[in-house]
């Protein structure tokens, strides 16, 4: 029997380690987080699309296929052109549609670096999928996602978020070559280690649209083009960005090349079953080179981070494409009541808005709910 109607849930992300290096060609390493979008979704008649948010309730969207094929975007709600630039991608790329009737409801915070977007993009593509086209490949509907952010809500992100929304297994990091691809799923037990991977949400909203993502992403390609090489994922050695006689792209590139070692030395340490707290100086020297060579960090994001160290957390790191949002802080399970304090008195004193914290489990990746 065909199915014309159900509920598909695709989670938030944290990225342990691997930041801006997707659109590098680089490494990542993110888990799935228990916050998620849960997507109601039924074929509807006569092409009409219907979209209705829980988190938006005064933004009714009642349009149609052929609208959507038209253009005039800018009608639209900012948030809904995640949802309608999926529905938009199926129809473009021959997937049929006759019309689809949505309504989301979601669990990650907004702006927290989180990937509330790439949550609520994959949760609609995977239910499109199951409704309307079944042969879609998981490679494409990653490739359908990432565009509904690039062409229709016009965030220029990589493949990270929707990789992992749509990949990660409980228990697991997902291990991403950006370039060919290939996943490994890492096993990440902290509980048997008595540890615990905390997020801190600052409070700052991260806007990626204002932000300067798009300038990092020039400054990357650029350093590149200078060191002739395809993308910096290319370049093996930190010691290379030297040759880069601009001392900002010299900054730029040292991160994404030190940042892919990273990834491969946490991996790889990971692959053997050692106790994570030897990952711990790599999370932290990871942020020391976002905060100072790639400059997309911001004074909340510092001030956790610092207090957590303080406070006991063996490492410490903004997480996401920065100028706000979340920090993780790897720590042992009895020491983060004392931690999440010391993160919030500090935030008192320099009058920032409190934060929130989560306990960030490795969940599974998108699925249809019973």
């Amino acid at each position: 029997m065909e199915t014309t109607a159900g509920r598909w849930w695709a989670p938030g992300r944290v990225n342990l380690i691997g930041e801006h290096t997707d659109y590098n060609d680089g490494y990542v390493l993110p888990m799935a987080l228990p916050l998620g979008v849960t997507c109601t979704a039924a074929a509807g008649p006569g092409g009409v699309v219907r979209l209705r948010s829980r988190q938006a309730p005064g933004d009714f969207v009642d349009t149609t296929m052929a609208a959507l094929a038209a253009g005039g975007w800018s009608e639209f709600p900012a948030w809904s052109r995640y949802p309608l630039g999926v529905i938009r991608e199926f129809e473009r790329r021959g997937h049929e549609v006759p019309g689809v009737h949505l309504d989301l409801d979601g669990t990650v915070p907004i702006g927290a670096g989180l990937s509330s977007s790439a949550a609520l993009s994959c949760s609609v593509a995977i239910a499109l999928r199951d409704l309307f086209a079944p042969a879609v490949t998981d490679t494409e509907l990653i490739d359908i996602a990432r565009t509904a952010e690039n062409v229709y809500a016009g965030v220029p992100t990589g493949t990270l978020d929707q990789s992992a929304s749509l990949l990660c297994t409980a228990g697991h990091l997902l291990f991403l070559d950006t370039r060919t691809g290939a996943t490994e799923q890492i096993p990440f037990d902290l509980a048997a280690f008595g540890l615990t991977l905390l997020i801190i949400d600052t409070g700052t909203p991260r806007r990626l649209v204002d932000s300067d993502y798009a300038a990092r992403r020039a400054e990357c390609a650029a350093a590149a083009a200078q060191l002739d090489a395809p993308t910096l994922r290319d370049i093996p050695f930190a010691a290379e960005a030297d040759r880069l006689t601009d001392p900002l792209l010299r900054r730029r590139a040292r991160h994404v090349i030190t940042e892919n070692a990273r990834v491969l030395q946490i991996a790889e340490q990971l692959r053997t079953g050692a106790d994570p707290r030897a990952i711990a100086p790599l999370l932290t020297a990871a942020h020391q080179s976002l905060r100072d060579d790639f400059e997309v960090s911001a004074p909340p994001l510092n001030t956790a981070v610092d207090a957590a160290l303080a406070a006991g957390a063996h490492g410490a790191r903004m997480t996401g494409a920065g100028f706000g949002g979340s920090i993780l802080a790897l720590a042992d399970r009895d020491d983060t009541p004392n931690i999440v304090t010391a993160i919030r008195e500090s935030f008192a004193t320099k009058g920032f808005p409190p934060p929130r914290d989560y306990t960030a489990t490795p969940s599974a990746g998108a699925h249809r709910l019973p």
